[in-house]
């Protein structure tokens, strides 16, 4: 029963020796473990409730839209998301619909604020090429077709090829480039499959430029 005892005693004396050494070690370990998991909870539930802001947020803007249609409104609803969530991906749509409703409301530089905004700081692709498309439309409005053209010559995805074109065919018409403008609208055309009301529009304008230059 002694032997028993001394050899338990010697594991016991192991065991605080391996303690004083380690011991620190372990807890430290335990405790950023213990820490990591809840800040990691923590980070999740925080980030859950980001997005769920920015949705409201959103869901005021499309009630703006709807109710008052008032472009100053819808601009205010948009910047409120716009610099309370930029990272979120409601916020570059919230800036296309306060462009639109700015350039309908005749408030262009409004309008090229939010366009150019999404240009600088989204991170969708197809956002971007849609914005980069109005932007273009925005200077064409204030006869600055040469603006148009910059954007409009940046590489784009496919989808956005036949709009880009037609928008070109804008631009070069109104910088006199008539052979390059009549070139554009026919790749336009090309791209335009199946959507016969665009077609019938660029085709008028393909005319329009064959009766000027008569």
């Amino acid at each position: 029963m002694s032997t028993y005892n001394f050899e338990e005693q010697e594991k016991i004396d192991r065991l605080k020796a391996w303690w004083a050494a380690h011991g620190g070690t372990v807890l430290l370990v335990a405790a950023v473990f213990a820490a990591s998991v809840a800040g990691s909870q923590l980070w999740n539930h925080y980030q859950k409730q980001q997005r769920q802001q920015a949705a409201d947020l959103y869901a005021v803007l499309q009630q703006q839209v709807e109710k008052s249609g008032d472009a100053n409104k819808i601009k205010d609803a948009a910047l409120l998301l716009i610099e309370g969530f930029p990272a979120s991906g409601y916020a570059p749509r919230a800036a296309l619909v306060a462009a639109h409703a700015s350039a309908q409301a005749g408030d262009r530089q409004s309008a090229k604020d939010m366009l150019q905004w999404i240009l600088d700081h989204g991170d969708e692709p197809e956002i971007q090429d849609l914005a980069r498309l109005r932007l273009a439309g925005v200077w064409l409005d204030e006869q600055q077709p040469e603006q148009a053209l910059a954007l409009l010559n940046v590489r784009h995805g496919a989808s956005f090829t036949g709009l880009y074109a037609d928008v070109r065919g804008d631009a070069l018409a109104a910088s006199g480039k008539i052979s390059e403008a009549r070139a554009a609208y026919q790749q336009a055309l090309d791209h335009m499959s199946g959507q016969s009301a665009y077609q019938n529009v660029i085709q008028m304008k393909m005319d329009a430029l064959r009766d000027d230059q008569q």
